[in-house]
């Protein structure tokens, strides 16, 4: 069976973006360790545009092979006319209540019960399913994440998205791994107890 992971990036304060949901700022980040990181461990969570810019647009994806975002992570990148900005996946997936056609035909829509749908998806074979944002997603998908792999970015923000909005509930953890970069970030995998 293969798992749902919140791979997402957050401030030391738990933001994974500012008030209106803008991550860019994390991009002052990237310095070259971090980006040899995402390189050999995670260069499927790369964007097509950003895995050419950055010289591995030809790498094979290693932990994920499918992709889920909300309407509001997939926005930006839309409206730059990155219509596919994962194509070098199998699937990519937007959540929306609002879109009723794929912008692209390697898109596919969830409009209707996401946890369901998700459910399915992890009873097929292949690579792990990598939950992209954001805060409302991992919400809904709470009791669907079997692994969290948190990107903590050496910058201190104060407020903005948090990372779920699931309210108080005590959700243990495991620590199954930590990895300092040379740019002060942190990279923390937690699979969920169950």
């Amino acid at each position: 069976m293969r798992k749902l992971t919140y791979f997402i990036a957050t401030s030391v304060d738990g933001f994974i973006g500012a008030p209106d949901g803008d991550g860019e700022f994390f991009y002052s980040y990237l310095d070259a360790d971090f980006v040899e990181f995402l390189k050999t461990e995670y260069p499927e969570t790369v964007s097509a545009a950003g895995r050419a810019h950055l010289g591995f647009a030809d790498a094979a994806p290693r932990r994920f092979d499918t992709v889920i975002m909300g309407r509001g992570t997939y926005e930006p990148g839309l409206k730059q006319g990155m219509t596919s900005p994962y194509g070098h996946m199998r699937e990519q997936y937007v959540v929306s209540r609002s879109l009723t056609t794929p912008p692209d035909p390697q898109v596919r829509l969830i409009s209707g019960d996401l946890a369901a749908r998700v459910r399915e998806l992890k009873a097929e074979d292949g690579l792990d399913i990598w939950l992209c944002g954001g805060a409302d997603l991992a919400t809904q998908l709470i009791d669907e994440i079997d692994e969290f792999v948190v990107k903590t970015y050496p910058v201190f923000v104060g407020t903005g998205m948090p990372m779920s909005r699931a309210g108080f509930g005590v959700r243990p953890l495991e620590l199954t791994g930590a990895k300092t970069l040379g740019g002060g970030q942190l990279v923390t995998t937690y699979a969920v107890k169950r």
